[in-house]
């Protein structure tokens, strides 16, 4: 019995084959945005498929003289469409063509075509950070369709910044890369969530408090921007004509920088006091220490000066008391957990 899904006769080794190239573009590069070696192969093929009359490409296609058949044909037509030599350019869909793909492996293993050229041809490519916009996308989705998501606003979400940046820290600490990779996405969420809320109107993000300056939302995009503006300006060892050859260079640049942007009256303005109180103490004796301010630690009774006078310690001889205390609590808690019989967190 013939089988007749499949060609049965080999062509004349002597005619060319052809040519099928199968033109990938990537949707988070701007449609018509692309490589050299494409738009050659795209004007230089005989025919240009497409079977998504949707396809964000066509539109610029057109414009560069190019002509787009909206057809879908199976791996045999294909192949045929190829005889002679021809080159012929598919335009698969976002999802790509998982049907034409596996005909075609299946006729090449088949041995009894002979088969055109095959080249797989990205006609665009997903620069370093691209998926963040993957992320802003679903982002905004969830804000408009999810019940809990849609009332969140930026107060209801502050205790979750700061479960987060613990978490995160604890990651660090325990040296796990595949936590730490999660966490990290964790706190890229809080940002994100934040700027998507930070987008409506009244720029309160439902809070119903009418703060001055409500009324001026602003995007992810403005967040981003702003800090690009910022690294660049506190970087002039890297994008413009400064020297800085030691990091405590680095370091006087970013303090001078700071300085200058923030118009601070004192050098403990935008120190937040909320933070843990080792890290405030520390915090504030770094400021003191590097803004020239002689002055003395206060003296009183009690453990509070006591640890103060320890965070200044540990702040002037380049240790942070904080991720140090954490250090000896996670020891100590490991020294309790074998004294109980256990051996890991969690047991």
């Amino acid at each position: 019995m013939t089988d007749h899904s499949e060609p049965t006769a080999t062509p004349d080794a002597d005619e060319p084959t052809g040519r099928i190239v199968l033109l990938t573009t990537s949707h988070r590069v701007a449609p018509g945005v692309l490589s050299w070696p494409a738009w050659q192969t795209l004007h230089a093929a005989d025919r240009v498929l497409c079977a998504d009359p949707g396809h964000p490409q066509l539109p610029y296609l057109r414009e560069a003289g190019i002509e787009v058949a909206f057809e879908s044909p199976d791996a045999h037509a294909l192949v045929e469409a190829c005889a002679g030599g021809r080159t012929v350019v598919v335009l698969p869909g976002g999802e790509g063509d998982q049907r034409l793909t596996d005909g075609l492996a299946r006729l090449a293993g088949s041995g009894r075509v002979s088969m055109p050229d095959l080249e797989l041809l990205p006609g665009s490519y997903d620069l370093p950070g691209a998926r963040l916009l993957d992320l802003v996308q679903v982002m905004d989705r969830v804000r408009r369709e999810c019940p809990w998501t849609s009332r969140q606003t930026h107060r209801g979400l502050a205790k979750y910044a700061i479960e987060e940046a613990y978490e995160l820290v604890e990651a660090i600490e325990d040296g796990d890369r595949e936590e730490l990779r999660e966490e990290l996405g964790d706190v890229l969420l809080q940002v994100v969530f934040h700027a998507r809320i930070a987008e409506e109107a009244g720029g309160d993000g439902g809070d119903g408090e009418d703060d001055e300056g409500a009324d001026e939302a602003f995007s992810i995009d403005d967040v981003a921007g702003a800090l690009v503006t910022k690294l660049i300006h506190r970087h002039p060892h890297v994008f413009g004509d400064a020297k800085a050859e030691t990091p405590e260079d680095v370091s006087a640049h970013w303090q001078r920088t700071k300085a200058v942007e923030k118009r601070r009256a004192s050098v403990t303005d935008g120190i937040p006091v909320g933070q843990p109180g080792l890290a405030l103490a520390a915090k504030l004796a770094g400021r003191a220490r590097t803004g020239g301010v002689a002055v003395e630690l206060p003296c009183g009774e009690g453990i509070g000066y006591e640890l103060l006078e320890l965070a200044a310690r540990a702040e002037a001889a380049g240790i942070d008391p904080e991720t140090a205390l954490r250090a000896a609590a996670r020891a100590y808690r490991d020294a309790i957990r074998a004294a109980e019989g256990l051996t890991e967190p969690g047991e």
